[in-house]
């Protein structure tokens, strides 16, 4: 850990798990869905659900705005990436920081992606995209993709649990 002169504190081990977060999604971007007007991608938000059990809210959301932003750049995501990613691991980050419940982390990523974030995806496609479409139209293809990726995370999860593994990579980014 690294102090600021502000008193905030820099957590290297966090920021550097979050930039291979951020990678394996980014490489695993051709892997995607399409769902209707979006590109359905689970690998995203099984990310954001290890992100927010293992980093924290404030260091998913930043994960989850350089992966859409790097997608975006390379041509395999859309704005609607933005958010659908950020949403889901603020939610399920804030959820798993303050209660540490799994169950609930799961759920509030699905609520989080696929309801606020489907519903926040709304106006990015109609005043950046130009998209003409209803106000609930990013709703089932974003909880379709979340739901997926946050069944993934809670297998990798489980087995996480059984071997042991998962104190050890808490223990490993606490620094």
């Amino acid at each position: 850990m690294k102090r600021r002169k502000d008193n905030q504190t820099i957590n290297v081990r966090k920021l550097a798990a979050a930039g291979l977060m951020a990678g394996v999604a980014v490489a695993c971007s051709p892997f995607s869905i399409p769902i209707g007007a979006s590109r359905c991608f689970p690998v995203q938000h099984m990310v954001n659900v290890l992100a927010a059990v293992f980093l924290g809210p404030w260091y998913g959301v930043g994960m989850a705005f350089v992966t859409s932003l790097i997608r975006n750049f390379l041509g395999t995501g859309s704005l609607l990436a933005f958010p659908g990613s950020m949403c889901g691991a603020l939610l399920c980050g804030l959820v798993f920081a303050g209660t540490g419940r799994l169950w609930l982390t799961y759920a509030v990523e699905i609520v989080g992606t696929g309801i606020v974030g489907g519903l926040a995806a709304w106006p990015v496609a109609v005043w950046f995209m130009g998209n003409e479409a209803a106000a609930f139209a990013y709703v089932m293809p974003f909880l379709v993709s979340t739901t997926g990726g946050t069944a993934i995370a809670a297998a990798v999860i489980a087995v996480l649990k059984r071997s042991g593994g998962f104190s050890v990579m808490k223990e490993a980014v606490r620094g």
